[in-house]
This record gives structure tokens, C-alpha cells and sequence, in this order.
């Protein structure tokens, strides 16, 4: 468990600024579609030589379901996002993930009704939202609010598949149940590039060295990894404790891309994460 925590934690934190390289020279959707269809194939073949019996058709319908929510709609949106806002300030706006799992579960079919304080951390995370992409800043920071908007709804389409994916009906195989959900999410987000046309985009003779690096990193790191290790903390331990990477996530991303990226790290940027951080933290610590 605690080498999975520091899968969820590190190496996440460090896929964004992965996929701020990726989508450089490849096309977004294709790029994401591609690295969970290998990720998934890689996965399934995997637990099915160890044994793993083939999924039934229920458990091949919710975890596409949960693959088209948590890697299509949510991943998906994260690497559309990163061609407008820098991989720092994109990761600080998925931290947010816990705040909808909060709601998500509250206002689902049976759902556990959250505590006064955890729905003050909420509105105590949003409100960190509004500092960090509202008007009026000092230090000049501007961005962009169609990603800003886009980023804010994948987390909330994360944190569904997130809560749905605990519920619904998955293989005993943690390898198997991440590897079918790789490939729902994955088919689906090709499916979503080829109907806005990245096939005639793609390129391959100028797809740049540092694009091929971060998406081989994103196979095999943030995938068979990092998606992996948090899938496995879905069933052994609550959603509310899985989301906790959402402390670290931001601050690894943000110290990459400034040392790395050289990507501006404001005043506002840090008291936005400050807020946002304090808000998940009083969700999780009641959790």
C-alpha cells in the first residue's frame, strides 16, 4: 500500500508535465487514446498469463463506463487543456478532485451525506479556484478560461468514474480490471480523435524526440504504474484516502514544470494552491 501511494503521489505529479511534452507535436486525444489503448493490452495480456480469468460482460460494461469518465473525458480533457495552460496551473485545477468525489458520492443513489466541515472544505477549495483564475490578479497572470473550465470539468468527470469504479462490478484482478478500463477509455478517446479529425494531423516524421519520450513515460509510468497503483487503493482504501495525491500532485507538477519547463510560478499561483490544498486537506483529514 505504501508503494502505491508513492506511485499515485510522485509519479503522477510528474506525468503532467509528461503530457505538456507529448502534445507538443501529437495530436491530444490520439496521443492519450494510444497510450491507454497499449497501456490496456499490455495489462489484460498480463493478468491473463498470470492466470486472471477473461472479464464477464458486466464488468466489461462498467469499467468502460468508468474508463470513458475517469481517461476519456477526464485524462482526455487534461491533454487538450495543456496545449492552452501551463502543466503546473493545469494540475493545480484537477486538485479539485476531491471536492467532487465529496459531492458525487453525497448526491448519489445512497450516498453518504458529508459533514459540515468536509462541505466547508469544499467551498474552501472552490474558493481557491476563483483566486487562481478570477480577474483583477496583480501579478499579471493571465489564463485562459476555456481550459480553466474545461480542467475544472474533468476533475468533475474523474471523480465520477473515480466513485463509480469502488460501486460498480470489476474483475478480482487488479492488473485485469485496470486493463479494461485502459482500453474503454482508450477506444474512446480515439474514437474522439478520429471524429475531430487528429488521424490528419498526425505526422509522424515530425513528432519531436521530447513528444515520444513523454508519451513512452506516460505508457509506462503514469499508466501501467500510476493508474494502476491507484486503482489498486480504490479497493483498499476509501475514495476520500485514494484522492490524497491531490496534496501532492499539484506541488511535484509545479516544481517540474518551473525547473524544467521554466514555467512562471506567481505569488497568485501559490496562494491559489495554498487555498485549494487547504480546502482538500480539511476534506481528507475528516474523511
Amino acid at each position: 500500500m505504501l508503494a502505491a501511494f508513492i506511485a499515485v503521489y510522485l509519479v503522477w505529479g510528474s506525468t503532467y508535465l509528461a503530457i505538456r511534452y507529448a502534445v507538443e507535436t501529437i495530436p491530444p486525444f490520439l496521443m492519450g487514446g494510444a497510450r491507454f489503448v497499449v497501456s490496456g493490452l499490455l495489462l489484460y495480456a498480463w493478468a491473463r498469463a498470470r492466470g486472471a480469468p477473461k472479464p464477464t460482460a458486466p464488468q466489461w460494461r462498467d469499467a468502460t463506463i468508468a474508463g470513458f469518465l475517469m481517461l476519456c473525458l477526464g485524462n482526455g480533457a487534461v491533454g487538450w487543456a495543456e496545449q492552452h495552460v501551463p502543466s503546473g496551473l493545469a494540475a493545480l485545477l484537477v486538485a479539485v478532485v476531491p471536492l467532487w468525489i465529496v459531492l458525487v458520492d453525497w448526491l448519489r443513489p445512497h450516498g453518504t451525506r458529508a459533514r459540515p466541515i468536509v462541505l466547508l472544505g469544499v467551498v474552501v477549495g472552490f474558493l481557491g479556484l476563483i483566486i487562481l483564475v478570477g480577474r483583477g490578479a496583480s501579478d499579471g497572470m493571465a489564463v485562459d478560461k476555456t481550459a480553466a473550465v474545461v480542467l475544472v470539468l474533468a476533475s468533475l468527470a474523474w471523480a465520477c468514474g473515480s466513485v463509480f469504479n469502488r460501486h460498480g462490478d470489476r474483475p478480482d484482478s487488479a492488473a485485469m480490471s485496470t486493463g479494461i478500463q485502459m482500453l474503454g477509455g482508450g477506444t474512446g478517446l480515439v474514437l474522439v480523435a478520429v471524429a475531430t479529425g487528429e488521424l490528419g494531423k498526425l505526422h509522424l516524421a515530425d513528432v519531436s524526440s521530447a513528444s515520444w519520450i513523454g508519451w513512452a513515460y506516460l505508457v509506462t509510468f503514469g499508466s501501467l504504474v500510476g493508474f494502476t497503483a491507484y486503482i489498486y487503493l480504490l479497493r483498499a482504501v476509501t475514495p476520500a484516502k485514494a484522492s490524497t495525491y491531490a496534496y501532492v500532485n499539484p506541488l511535484v507538477a509545479v516544481f517540474l514544470g518551473w525547473a524544467i519547463a521554466g514555467e512562471a510560478v506567481t505569488g497568485r499561483t501559490l496562494g491559489a494552491a495554498a487555498v485549494i490544498l487547504a480546502g482538500v486537506a480539511m476534506i481528507t483529514s475528516n474523511e
